[in-house]
């Protein structure tokens, strides 16, 4: 899949914009299915956005205040530009159950848990507390419940004696670079 037979994807950040960065480097591989297009951030002083306009990828920070408007604007967008894969990577809102029915393409995630261990936020802590041996990161599809979609891949890593949150936060962060193209490779084989 070279050039224009690429699927176009979206990236959806609210931070650093590792992920996206890992993804992005990803796309430019002639093995890489898909094409980063458009990346929406949730927040406009997100850092991701500065490695987002280095690269000239259309970028977008949009105010979630007002989602359902927002959420309508992302959807026209989507579809104007056939965009069919949204990557959620580090993005930190919940779409609408809306917004989720109406995107014809495919909307993935990636959760520092387990799943299903470990919905939500503050994981790697929890997994810490709970004296868990391991914890991981996830890649899933993207349903109407918050983070129960089809597991795509996940990757175990082990929970260090001295692990503090911010310390097995790092490391898992590192697998989910590698683990991301993993499973758009499976998704698209």
């Amino acid at each position: 899949m070279i050039g224009t037979n690429k699927i176009k994807a979206a990236v959806f950040i609210s931070g650093t914009g590792s992920n996206l960065k890992a993804l992005y480097k990803f796309s430019l591989t002639k093995k890489s299915p898909i094409k980063i297009d458009l990346v929406i951030s949730s927040d406009k002083n997100a850092k991701g956005l500065l490695f987002s306009k280095k690269k000239k990828i259309i970028s977008k920070a949009l105010n979630f205040k007002k989602k359902k408007t927002i959420e309508n604007k992302i959807l026209k967008y989507l579809e104007k530009n056939n965009v069919r894969l949204i990557c959620l990577a580090g993005f930190m809102k919940i779409l609408s159950k809306n917004f989720i029915k109406k995107f014809k393409g495919e909307i993935v995630n990636i959760h520092p848990s387990l799943l299903p261990k470990y919905k939500g936020l503050n994981t790697h802590q929890r997994a810490i507390d709970n004296k868990d041996k391991f914890s991981g990161c996830t890649i899933h599809y993207v349903n109407q419940k918050l983070d129960s979609g089809k597991i795509i891949l996940q990757k175990r890593v082990k929970i260090l004696k001295l692990d503090t949150s911010k310390s097995l936060a790092k490391r898992i962060l590192k697998e989910e670079h590698k683990l991301f193209p993993k499973a758009i490779l499976k998704m698209y084989s």
